[in-house]
């Protein structure tokens, strides 16, 4: 009886090592592919040699012309473009698309891109992307040195509420010139916006009164409608509430407003954005779509009506350091437990800088090492050691999101037909 159950638990714990094993992850990994390896070569024969080694912004500009394409092949004819300018803070960029898809409309941001903007570009349309304190316009019209541009036929500051909307008016008054206005509302997403009638007829009012203040339009931004789980009718649900509130308060504002009712068609019903721009067909009340990541497609909008997209924008950084992994003195022990398990992690990667908001794409099987940490410094990537890295190749990450990214590594650099065939200058860093 003893032997047999002997027997047993050691065919029971032999079972589970077994079991423990076939969980094992398996050993992945491999070189750069064809368009990867292709990037790389173009980076090492570049004219600028820091274009191979130190961290750049590469943007494929084969790939930029065809998303252009396919996006305004989405868009319906019925509805304008306004392209969102903190997605794509470089005029070489914004200029290649206003040529392409034949727009000046612009939304922006910030103060600072609002100067540059107002300065370099005169021919654009500007709306302001979110509602901004009184204070930034004051700033604005008190640096703004004239030129091409006219504030008061192309540009749009945002207004959210009654309130904001008062003080907007006590500021045309004491610049003592006309400020256009576009109400925000929460179609929603209730991130902020006009969210009632009650609330709305009071910035009406104020607008039907003030001879300085004049209606412009709305904006209704309404991505939370992709985000929603696709639980049977609740994204089709939200997408109908968010035209529904849309169609109300626009008949609301026109009904207020006699002078908007005569122009109606010429004012900027703004809605969407690259998650839902393909949504709109000119049959609400939107008259214009927001259209910026989409051109690019950073990682955040792998969304099934951009299958056809391609990714268009990557950090190239170089192999300072390639061998073995090791977990600092003391802890060897635990490094060792991992690389057992994992065989995944035996090999280090030292890089020229990391910690950024993207992910690894080239070589493939490349990760962070949850263990040793990130760096901005010096981040090592942990695989197989298939990879075959040696210091001076390339690792290829690709951004999360392309606003605020895509200008933290100086000039863009493009490469088209397997080659570097420029540099774009960016917009500088700003809140």
């Amino acid at each position: 009886m003893k032997t047999s159950r002997r027997r047993l638990l050691m065919a029971g714990t032999g079972a589970a090592a077994v079991a423990a094993l076939a969980l094992r992850p398996g050993e992945t990994g491999a070189p750069h592919g064809p368009y990867f390896s292709e990037l790389a070569r173009a980076l090492r024969a570049s004219d600028a040699a820091t274009d191979a080694t130190t961290p750049v912004m590469v943007i494929d500009g084969d790939r930029v012309q065809a998303n252009l394409r396919k996006v305004m092949a989405l868009k319906s004819p019925a509805v304008a473009l306004r392209v969102v300018a903190k997605s794509l803070p470089c005029f070489a960029l914004l200029d290649l698309i206003a040529q392409q898809t034949q727009s000046t409309r612009q939304m922006v941001f910030n103060l600072p891109y609002l100067l540059l903007q107002t300065a370099e570009r005169p021919q654009f349309d500007l709306l302001l992307g979110k509602p901004m304190p009184t204070g930034v316009a004051q700033v604005f019209y008190q640096k703004f040195r004239g030129g091409a541009f006219d504030p008061s036929r192309q540009l749009q500051w945002l207004v959210d509420t009654p309130e904001r909307l008062a003080e907007y008016q006590q500021l045309a008054r004491a610049l003592g010139h006309k400020l256009r206005v576009n109400l925000e509302i929460d179609v929603g997403l209730h991130r902020g916006g006009f969210a009632d009638a009650q609330a709305l007829e009071k910035a009406l009012s104020i607008l039907k009164s003030e001879p300085l203040l004049e209606f412009s339009g709305m904006m209704g931004y309404d991505p939370h409608v992709t985000e929603i789980p696709d639980l049977p009718g609740a994204r089709s649900a939200a997408a109908a509430h968010a035209r529904k509130v849309y169609d109300s308060y626009k008949a609301q504002a026109l009904a207020a407003l006699p002078a908007a009712r005569e122009q109606a068609a010429a004012l900027t019903w703004n809605a969407a954005g690259s998650p839902t721009f393909h949504m709109y067909d000119g049959q609400g009340a939107a008259n214009e779509v927001s259209v910026g990541s989409a051109f690019v497609k950073p990682a955040e909008f792998d969304l099934p009506h951009l299958d056809a997209c391609e990714p268009a924008c990557f950090i190239a950084t170089p192999v300072l350091k390639s061998g073995a992994f090791q977990l600092p003195t003391g802890v060897e022990w635990i490094g060792s437990a991992a690389q057992w398990w994992d065989r995944n992690q035996r090999h280090g990667v030292f890089l020229y800088g990391g910690q950024w908001r993207a992910d690894a794409v080239s070589p493939a099987g490349l990760a962070t090492s949850g263990l040793y940490g990130l760096s901005p410094n010096q981040q090592v990537m942990v695989g197989s050691g298939r990879q075959a890295l040696v210091p001076g190749d390339t690792v290829f990450f690709r951004p999360q999101k392309s606003e605020a990214l895509l200008q933290q590594f100086g000039a863009i650099v493009v490469v088209s037909g397997g080659q570097v065939v420029d540099h774009w200058p960016v917009f500088p860093p700003a809140p």
